[in-house]
């Protein structure tokens, strides 16, 4: 038996070998054995957004932020959790031209949600800025 190439985590959650599951619950598995990586990227990128809010503009004016913390990351789990059966969805339209689907959806659900937690940075700067020049 011939070894395995080494396989860097970018392969293996993104770009993992097309997979034909056999059933709901292998897709599941395969949308759930990826949350973990999901949860981390989207919370460090949360902790970033924050760190630079925090930066620019001192502490909020009424307190942390704690209850939109947890808001925005049950909404990003709740809406994590839809990819299971938008890809069950597509590969009983699709058939047998869905086999990629899982890699797709995910990498694209992936792409928007570190975007949207990370888009506070860019709006905290212009903000700044505009506070700086303008003041």
């Amino acid at each position: 038996m011939e070894p395995e190439p080494d396989v860097t985590a970018v392969e293996k959650y993104f770009f993992s070998p097309i997979y034909y599951p056999r059933n709901a619950w292998s897709v599941v598995r395969w949308w759930e054995s990826r949350r973990p990586l999901y949860n981390l990227c989207v919370g460090t990128a949360g902790l970033a957004s924050l760190g630079v809010a925090i930066t620019l503009f001192g502490w909020p004016p009424r307190g942390f932020p704690w209850g939109g913390i947890l808001v925005y990351g049950t909404a990003a789990n709740l809406c994590y959790s839809l990819g299971a059966p938008v890809d069950l969805m597509l590969r009983r339209l699709l058939g047998d031209r869905a086999p990629a689907v899982s890699q797709a959806v995910f990498r694209y659900g992936f792409a928007f949600s570190l975007g949207l937690t990370l888009l506070p940075i860019p709006i905290a700067v212009f903000g700044w800025v505009m506070h700086l020049l303008f003041g």
